[in-house]
């Protein structure tokens, strides 16, 4: 039950307004290539060095770490997808196969033996070892959820915390707006549904039939929207004491949060504006 709280078609929770958005791909380590002098002496072309690591990024979603690892063993794109079932990846039960939130962000060595099993497997190993401390299950009961809703909420942190220090400010909204029943109303999570990355969300979108439209389902998203990192995690489970319901990035560097509405539909209204300055074709 929602608690004098306005229509909620009337509702903006998040405009991160972040209008850089990184492009999905592999970041491998010992890729690059030496571009060689002129020279009027003939030499055969090298072969570019294969890489010997992988980077996953924080944040990255599950389909993004299989394009990665796609390219970085350079497979047919979707051969990572396809070999997932054949992973045998130890994950929760609450995950039901699928690794979204298990594919820890570090990175990973590689080399001729290296497949696309192993690296899953290795992913969901080593997030396994983070998760699953002593630390991690404590932190968790204390805030009355298990570690797999743990994963979940430090994977809204990530996706829409506009830097580190603002991670323990977004893991207390949503604790706030849960315990008085609120929608978390998060972007991010119509962006998972809908397979993009944008800070253009429209009133149709927050219409869409998906459990990950946290406009119209209330709780958490079932399933981890990315694969956050550890400073997200730590936010989750040691939020920062505050009473605020909303939060808006006016402009890179100026997140601002607050319990008041009508002080967020202002801070709404100045990133619109800052947003219809820096791309006069913007219609929102």
């Amino acid at each position: 039950m929602q608690m004098n709280t306005p229509p909620r078609s009337t509702i903006r929770l998040t405009r991160r307004g972040r209008l850089a958005l990184i492009a999905t791909g592999a970041v491998v380590a010992g890729t690059a290539v030496a571009v060689p002098l002129l020279s009027t002496e003939h030499k055969a072309p090298q072969a570019p060095k294969k890489p010997t690591a992988l980077v996953i990024r924080e944040g990255w979603r599950a389909s993004q770490v299989y394009d990665a690892v796609d390219k970085a063993l350079a497979l047919p794109a979707g051969t990572t997808r396809k070999t997932l079932p054949q992973a045998g990846l130890k994950l929760p039960n609450d995950a039901d196969g699928n690794p979204e939130g298990y594919l820890f962000p570090a990175t990973y060595p590689l080399d001729k033996k290296t497949t696309p099993q192993s690296l899953l497997a290795y992913m969901v190993d080593t997030a396994n070892k983070r998760f699953n401390g002593v630390p991690v299950t404590a932190g968790a009961q204390r805030n009355a959820m298990n570690v797999y809703q743990a994963v979940t909420l430090a994977s809204l942190v990530q996706a829409e915390a506009a830097t580190k220090a603002d991670m323990g400010k977004v893991a207390r909204v949503v604790f706030n707006r849960l315990a008085r029943g609120m929608p978390l109303q998060m972007d991010s999570t119509i962006n998972y549904a809908l397979n993009r990355s944008t800070v253009r969300t429209t009133e149709s979108d927050t219409r869409i039939e998906s459990p990950y439209n946290s406009y119209q389902r209330m709780g958490l998203p079932p399933t981890p929207i990315d694969n956050p990192g550890e400073e997200a995690m730590h936010a989750a489970l040691s939020p920062t004491p505050g009473d605020w319901l909303y939060f808006v990035t006016v402009k890179p560097g100026d997140t601002r949060f607050t319990a008041n509405y009508q002080e967020h539909l202002r801070n709404v209204a100045e990133f619109n504006r800052n947003r219809q300055s820096a791309s006069p074709k913007a219609v929102r």
